[in-house]
């Protein structure tokens, strides 16, 4: 049977997106989601994540939206103090990795201060796979015992995280019939599946390039035919991130 962790990334983004996510975990098919600690709707994600026990959470950390928890960093902001956009990054310049440690400890830190226990760690904008940032998410990893994100090599790395047997970048997946979502992940027990639902606000609007495909998102992971289909127990079996850790 193939178990699948629904993951849906940018919960605390904003309170539009937290409704969505909360929808596609209460109506729908999502069981996992990762939080964005520094900004506008975390202390609102908190609080549904406190009455959602169900939903396993995640820390979503975060490098390229936002501004960081910390003030005092040179190396990882602009001259407004806003974490830089993920163009920078696209090639090789400095980044202090002291900073981003205590940066992304911080981010862990606060989620923790929330009362919630983190079910495991990934990134925004899959920032944690870039060569001179990985051995920062992975020392997070192992002194906080938190499975991660699949979206990276751990044999060249060298690490033992608990993780998937696969990552898959595309929800569309969810919406082919049994034999093809099978078929697709054949040969392997466990999969995440990232997904970005939401509802729209302003904030979202004029911050993300990625809003109105969200909509779509959650109508999918919402619709009868997808919850029918991969609640069939005879097939599927729908996880958290906890789980892994249960079957270590």
């Amino acid at each position: 049977m193939l178990k699948l962790i629904i993951n849906a990334d940018d919960f605390g983004y904003s309170r539009a997106v937290n409704y969505g996510i909360i929808d596609a975990h209460t109506e729908g098919v999502l069981t996992s989601t990762t939080c964005l600690t520094n900004m506008p709707g975390a202390e609102h994600a908190y609080q549904l994540g406190r009455e959602h026990t169900r939903l396993g959470i995640g820390v979503h950390l975060t490098l390229t939206c936002g501004r960081p928890l910390l003030d005092n960093h040179q190396t990882l902001i602009d001259a407004d103090g806003n974490f830089k956009k993920l163009h920078h990054y696209e090639d090789k310049f400095h980044i202090d990795q002291d900073e981003l440690y205590r940066e992304w400890k911080a981010q862990i830190e606060a989620f923790l201060d929330s009362g919630l226990t983190p079910t495991h760690l990934d990134s925004h904008h899959h920032i944690n796979n870039r060569a001179s940032i990985l051995p920062v998410f992975i020392r997070l990893a192992k002194e906080y015992e938190l499975p991660v994100r699949n979206n990276f090599d751990q044999n060249t790395v060298g690490a033992k995280l608990v993780t998937t047997d696969k990552f898959e970048y595309n929800p569309e997946i969810m919406l082919a019939d049994t034999e093809t979502i099978s078929g697709h992940f054949q040969g392997v027990e466990t999969v995440e599946i990232m997904c970005h639902p939401a509802y729209l606000d302003k904030f979202l609007m004029e911050n993300s390039s990625y809003a109105m495909p969200r909509l779509e998102e959650l109508a999918s992971i919402t619709h009868p035919e997808t919850k029918a289909k991969l609640g069939d127990q005879g097939h599927f079996e729908l996880i958290t991130f906890n789980d892994l850790r249960r079957g270590e």
